[in-house]
């Protein structure tokens, strides 16, 4: 997944989260959308912590 660039939409919760989460974990640049505004900045946080 080096030097992908994926879009995930619904990425604040369900599935998209999970798949952000997967495809984070292996080195995906990504790019994250969804409606919800909260969720979505949750979302990014919790990768962001994950991956550093």
């Amino acid at each position: 997944m080096k030097n992908k660039v994926i879009i995930i939409t619904g990425a604040g919760m369900g599935l998209g989260l999970a798949t952000a989460k997967e495809l984070a974990s292996k080195g995906a640049n990504l790019v994250l959308v969804d409606y919800n505004e909260k969720s979505l900045a949750d979302a990014k946080s919790e990768i962001t912590k994950k991956i550093s």
